[in-house]
């Protein structure tokens, strides 16, 4: 590709506010807003969270899992399983996505998050609290994006049919692989997690709304058909992800609100591992594919799937395992509070950087 193409592509980037929501694009300002909403609820309404507290089933809160299920459902009705006889086109692009997001990340994000949360910030922060923190961050880095990184996609004009293919196989192997790491990880941290309360929450979290999401998918489709479902029905139910996030984290805080008034310095602390490492697997993941010789239109998606997380997963698991009062849960929110102002620059070197790569190949 010449320069000039080059020059033209990176100033023809696609509109970030056609590309992004209200929601997406303001996610750090929703997160700070709810972060307050949460600390001023817990410390002048405190009735209000512990109600909600009471209602458990098998430690499991049925508010928060009723909250979780609303973000998550949406966003597994994006996924199309029948894509995933694509994977022979581009392999090259599915053996770097699967190969960072499985083999390569969720090691990462335990050794840069043990050494600055265990090591580096030792003097700051109670060990104990710090180990909490690190399982927040290990549930983070064994859960790859699966919807942002549509838009990640739109905006470095990503091959959209390919990246749902790279995001459904993700999918299938986060099925098998989530548990088994996240259980290793946690144990090689001396954080004891029982086992069968891990697979409650990927049968919650993971599987019941996969299937369900395919199989209202397919109904919906057989039904009404693909423009419908994409144009009609996915935008009727846009709003529920963020409404059930927000709410969620609303709760967490009025929990947290004690941590973080004593501990306000925590938050940037836990960021910092975190913020490493999502240049780290992006520029793994990119650099790899510009060494194989991947076009752009599948190098840059691939790269956003494991830079991004599916942060909505780990808050669940989190919760679910440690509860909305831990240093765990605390951690994942971080995660979302830095995944927009971070993808945004990672979208904005793909785009200047796209004419190092081969044109895309005609299907």
């Amino acid at each position: 590709m010449s320069k000039a193409a080059g020059h033209m592509d990176t100033h023809d980037a696609p509109d970030i506010k056609k590309g992004m929501g209200l929601f997406e694009r303001y996610l750090t300002v929703w997160v700070a807003i709810a972060i307050v909403i949460g600390i001023a609820l817990g410390q002048f309404a405190p009735a209000i969270p512990e109600t909600l507290s009471r209602f458990e089933y098998a430690q499991v809160s049925i508010p928060v899992a009723i909250l979780i299920w609303a973000m998550i459902f949406p966003m597994m009705l994006q996924i199309d399983f029948d894509s995933i006889l694509g994977v022979r086109r581009q392999p090259k692009g599915l053996i770097i996505t699967t190969s960072v997001n499985w083999l390569i990340k969720p090691f990462s994000m335990f050794a840069i998050a043990w050494f600055f949360l265990m090591v580096v910030f030792e003097p700051l922060i109670p060990q104990e609290l710090a180990r909490e923190y690190l399982a927040g961050a290990i549930l983070l880095g064994a859960a790859p994006c699966t919807a942002m990184v549509f838009v990640w996609s739109y905006l470095t004009r990503g091959d959209a049919a390919y990246t749902l293919v790279q995001v459904a196989l993700n999918d299938l192997i986060m099925l098998f692989a989530f548990a088994p790491i996240v259980v290793l990880l946690l144990g090689i941290s001396n954080i004891s997690v029982p086992w069968d309360t891990v697979i409650l929450s990927v049968v919650l979290y993971i599987v019941i709304p996969l299937g369900a999401g395919y199989m209202t998918r397919k109904a919906v489709i057989r039904r009404q058909g693909l423009d419908w479902f994409n144009n009609v029905f996915m935008k009727r139910l846009a709003p529920v992800t963020p409404i059930g996030l927000i709410i969620t984290l609303v709760l967490l805080f009025a929990f947290q609100g004690d941590v973080i008034i004593q501990n306000p310095l925590h938050i940037l602390l836990i960021a910092i591992p975190l913020i490493i490492q999502t240049f780290l697997i992006f520029f793994i993941a990119y650099g790899w594919a510009k060494a194989w010789r991947v076009p752009h239109n599948v190098a840059a998606p691939g790269a956003m799937i494991g830079a991004s997380n599916f942060f909505e997963l780990a808050v669940a698991v989190a919760i679910a395992l440690f509860g909305l009062q831990s240093g765990a849960a605390l951690a994942t929110v971080v995660g979302v509070l830095v995944e927009v102002p971070l993808m945004l620059a990672l979208v904005r070197i793909a785009n200047k950087t796209r004419h190092h790569f081969p044109a895309a190949q005609a299907n």
